[in-house]
């Protein structure tokens, strides 16, 4: 299969690389890292020890390509689907964080697009190198729920690099969760300097496990059916399983980045009916960090 990474920062170059593994890949991103994988090939350590040789590009090739995989932060989605306009494909997977990504890509592109999670750990060390902080798993299936048959050929392609994957007929569901996983862990973790294992017990616990019963609160009201406890189970054992990781939000403070807090706490405050305070709290202190930093 021939795969496009779109997107070839720390999830996406991992996805990418271990893609590589049994199909032809290309990844696009940005230099100086694309520049030393086309010269010396993407090296993964971590949880994987191997050197992989993907294409690399900074613009998208004006080519076919079976499959493309959608890993840029929630913001440049627009720019995404602007991007991947000038290649002709037959399907495109979002892995991104926050809600909606899938309808902006399939309002630009004439191609199947299919919503996905993605719970693999990962970290640009240097160029040409990410580490895989933590296996993980893809799940992957049609936005709107159901089945279909692109669905199980992109899971077949994943499945056959080796990447843990499930086809799911219920990704409204699971893409909820995800978000509340997400309000719940990255801005408390960012806006506290703390690894993630930090909200499973102690202080930062509790605002997280409430980010996360407000997000699930606000999924019932979009009628996707996601208890309190079932959200804040995924919290727990999220940040239990990556406990020594730093959630991608951290990393963008760390880094001095403009982070995706209006995707995930941000995303739960747009589509409140009632006042969801922590997510509000959340999402305006992280903005606050960004616009004394000219980032907004």
């Amino acid at each position: 299969m021939r795969v496009l990474v779109f997107g070839a920062g720390s999830l996406g170059s991992l996805l990418g690389g271990l893609l590589a593994r049994a199909h032809d890949v290309t990844l696009v991103g940005r230099d100086p890292h694309v520049e030393r994988v086309r010269t010396e090939g993407l090296q993964l350590t971590g949880e994987y020890t191997e050197r992989v040789e993907p294409a690399a590009a900074t613009a998208v090739p004006d080519e076919r390509f079976d499959l493309a995989v959608v890993a840029v932060k929630a913001f440049d989605t627009p720019v995404a689907a602007e991007a991947l306009a000038t290649a002709e494909l037959d399907a495109v997977l979002s892995v991104q964080n926050g809600l909606g990504n899938e309808a902006t890509l399939a309002g630009g592109l004439d191609a199947a697009v299919l919503a996905g999670t993605c719970t693999y750990g990962a970290r640009l060390t240097e160029p040409g190198v990410v580490e895989c902080t933590g296996r993980g798993e893809v799940t992957l299936g049609p936005p709107d729920g159901g089945e279909s048959p692109v669905a199980e050929s992109v899971g077949a392609a994943l499945r056959a690099a080796g990447v843990e994957t499930t086809v799911a007929a219920d990704m409204p569901r699971r893409c909820w969760e995800k978000l509340a996983v997400n309000a719940g862990i990255n801005a408390v973790t960012a806006l506290a300097r703390v690894e993630n294992g930090a909200v499973v017990d102690g202080p930062a616990g509790e605002p997280a496990r409430r980010a996360a019963r407000e997000a699930a609160r606000v999924a019932r009201e979009q009628g996707v059916d996601l208890p309190e406890a079932t959200a804040v189970g995924a919290v727990e054992r999220v940040a239990a399983a990556t406990s020594a990781n730093r959630s991608s939000m951290l990393q963008d403070v760390e880094a001095g980045k403009r982070t995706e807090v209006d995707a995930v706490n941000g995303a739960v405050v747009d589509r409140a009916e009632a006042a969801v305070p922590v997510n509000e709290t959340l999402a305006a202190l992280v903005r606050g960090w960004e616009r004394e930093r000219g980032l907004r």
